[in-house]
This record gives C-alpha cells, structure tokens and sequence, in this order.
C-alpha cells in the first residue's frame, strides 16, 4: 500500500513539474505542505522558508518558463517508510526561459523529501540546480 500510494504520488508530481515548465505552479503548489517548516532550494534564489516564502518562490521560479514540458525523468534513487519518504532524480524539460524566445533544453537534480500530512503525501522539502555532471573544485567559489 504505502508504495503504490508513493508511487501515484511520483506520477502525480512529475505530472505537476510538467505544468510547471509551462510556467504554471499550481498543479506542484497543491503536493506541497502548507506547514511554516516547508522548505524549497531552487536555482532561481536562496532558501525559502514556511508555506508563504515557498508558495512566493514557486510563483516567480515558474514565471521562468514558458511552453515547455517535462521530457524525462531518472530515478536515482529512493526511501519510503510508511510516514517519510525522498527521492532523487534528474529532471529534463525544455522550455522557453526568461526572455528568450528559443527553446532549450535542461536538467536539474532534484532531492525531495516528503512526509505524510492527514494520510497523504506532502513535499516537505525540495533542492533543484542544474549541476548534473562532475565539475572542478573552483566551480564552488563565487567570484
């Protein structure tokens, strides 16, 4: 039971990313814990804290894509208790982003935690950047 309910989760939420290639969060805002313990590390800007800041950041992360999509997603790996679960994964999309009017593509590794709230998953936590291959030691030093 828990992990086919994890499992339709999964589908639920890469369904919502999908959205949100398009430049429309709702669909993702709705798997999200409303709880002033969410949190959410994206590329576009520091950690947001509690339901306001993540919902606030989600609005303008999304408001970066325009007429993409979701083009595949690769499970690293994942953990599911019947209460807690993560899971990681390279997310691929492609999308119109910021001003341009050129589609490109991308991919962002992404870990996700969840919890369950009133019987159903929630995301508690979730970190996206887009490093997905190896990279030098001088890449973490901001210049």
């Amino acid at each position: 039971m828990v992990a086919s309910d994890f499992a339709e989760f999964v589908e639920d939420y890469h369904r919502a990313l999908d959205q949100f290639f398009k430049g429309n969060p709702e669909p993702a805002k709705e798997l999200y814990s409303q709880s002033e313990d969410a949190t959410l590390a994206n590329p576009f800007g520091p950690v947001a804290v509690g339901w306001t800041e993540v919902a606030e950041t989600m609005d303008r992360a999304a408001a970066n894509y325009r007429d993409g999509r979701a083009t595949g997603f690769e499970s690293v790996a994942s953990y599911v208790t019947p209460d807690l679960a993560h899971m990681v994964e390279v997310e691929r999309f492609e999308a119109k982003i910021g001003g341009s009017d050129e589609m490109a593509s991308g991919a962002l590794r992404a870990t996700t935690i969840l919890h369950r709230e009133s019987g159903s998953w929630k995301i508690a936590h979730r970190h996206a950047d887009p490093i997905t291959t190896r990279r030098p030691a001088e890449s973490v030093v901001q210049r």
